[in-house]
């Protein structure tokens, strides 16, 4: 057992729940639920086509998303939710709070505590009422790195597939990308490692405005530039984090060409600057594409992101190796 399972479990005893206990599902009142909508409507505009497109890629395994806000509250579900199954029901409509106070051991609770994508199958569950469930989570992060949700797949019943929890991740990255670029901002520096093809999913993403201040980032734009954790209450400017003259960076955003870009560090990154006007969302797998060639599109970027590293990548998705090199049509090395 994974030691954050424990560690959720052990909370959920210290609160004085038992497995065994019965267990209610509950809605907020009307009025939270329109205050937290409200609350959270980029949130809500940014997920829809991420949603729709992951809820086409996955539309043959029986799960369905949820997307929440950092309570554990569900904001929007799509997918195919059976209703006339009460296990489905109960947990697949919109205003149920899915924290781990209100029904504990969840995929839910476990990636808003422990901010980052999880796996969670059966009986992992605190209460054996949601021995049935098998969701995979990950939290979703806003420009200035507050964590604002998760998102959710679940399914009842269903197969364990923990390479979900992969799949998870690399949607709410996709999701922080919208809603990241639907912010106002005069200019998008798209930035990544010389090599690495600018425009995938892959990209550091950072919005400025006309003064060259930042106003936000992605989590691999925190990753590949060193800058605090979280934006708030601070006013960063570009020129502290990269050895660029800012203006530099709306010049090359008429040019349309890739740029050197260097960091105080020494480290140098290549990036591409495009004007608000030009801005466009972030590169997706088409959503047409078949559920087998979607699998083998996650299994070929998990191994992009080891580096190569079947193994790393095969930990990543938790299934084997032998799995992840049938999936890609090689032969099995010893």
């Amino acid at each position: 057992m994974e030691p954050w399972i424990t560690r959720s479990w052990q909370r959920c005893l210290r609160a004085g729940r038992t497995p065994e206990q019965a267990l209610t599902f509950d809605c907020v009142s009307a009025a939270a639920l329109r205050r937290t909508h409200d609350e959270h409507a980029q949130l809500l505009r940014a997920a829809g086509p991420v949603l729709a497109h992951l809820v086409h890629a996955i539309g043959g395994m029986g799960y369905f998303a949820l997307l929440t806000d950092r309570h554990g509250v569900v904001l929007d579900v799509q997918g195919p939710v059976d209703h006339r199954d009460p296990r489905a029901h109960a947990i697949g409509r919109v205003g149920i709070d899915l924290s781990e106070r209100s029904v504990g051991t969840t995929a839910i609770g476990a990636a808003l505590t422990e901010l980052r994508p999880v796996w969670l199958h059966r009986g992992e569950h605190f209460f054996d009422a949601n021995g049935s469930y098998s969701c995979a989570g990950a939290p979703l992060f806003d420009p200035l790195g507050h964590c604002v949700g998760m998102l959710d797949l679940t399914g009842v019943d269903v197969p364990e597939r923990p390479e979900l929890r992969h799949v998870v991740a690399r949607s709410a990255r996709a999701l922080e990308d919208a809603l990241l670029q639907q912010q106002p901002h005069a200019l998008l520096l798209r930035l990544n490692w010389p090599g690495a093809q600018l425009g995938s999913e892959s990209d550091g993403l950072m919005v400025l405005d006309a003064d060259g201040c930042l106003l936000g980032c992605n989590g691999a734009a925190r990753q590949l530039v060193p800058m605090p954790r979280s934006l708030s209450g601070q006013r960063l400017h570009s020129s502290d984090l990269l050895a660029l003259d800012w203006p530099r960076l709306f010049d090359a955003s008429a040019h349309g060409q890739c740029i050197e870009l260097p960091l105080w560090s020494g480290l140098r990154l290549h990036a591409m600057a495009t004007r608000r006007s030009a801005c466009t969302l972030p590169v997706r797998p088409t959503a047409t594409a078949p559920l087998r060639e979607t699998e083998a599109e996650w299994i070929r970027s998990a191994v992009r992101d080891a580096r190569g590293n079947v193994a790393q990548a095969a930990r990543t998705l938790g299934i084997s190796r032998a799995t992840v090199y049938r999936k890609l049509g090689r032969k099995t090395k010893d």
